[in-house]
């Protein structure tokens, strides 16, 4: 089982950045995925997620309105659009895959917004 995000990087504020998270070794299609986040010094929270199907979507209130979670399970891969990034974004974002049975992560990838 493999979760691997890329995408990530320096942005000024204001910015944007589109995370990809490309799985393997699992039934893609059959999992909700979620972007996590962890700043340092902070617990790791929840960003985004979506159900296995697409049809469902929830943010936390910090990114409403900026940031976009979507999925294409014929590539097994789901994405986050980051968009009027704010220097407080800054962390480590993380993808998750869970159902009932399973919980997987990926490595992180970091996310430096700074002008």
């Amino acid at each position: 089982v493999q979760l691997v995000e890329s995408g990530g990087g320096l942005v000024q504020p204001g910015g944007s950045l589109r995370l990809s998270c490309e799985a393997s070794g699992f039934t893609f299609s059959t999992y909700d995925m979620n972007w996590y986040r962890q700043a340092p010094g902070k617990e790791r929270e929840s960003v985004a997620y979506i159900s296995s199907p697409g049809g469902s979507r929830n943010y936390a209130d910090s990114v409403k309105g900026r940031f976009t979670i979507s999925r294409d399970n014929a590539k097994n891969t789901v994405y986050l659009q980051m968009n009027s990034l704010k220097p407080e974004d800054t962390a480590v974002y993380y993808c998750n895959a869970r159902n009932f049975y399973r919980n997987y992560w990926g490595q992180g990838t970091q996310v430096t917004v700074s002008s």
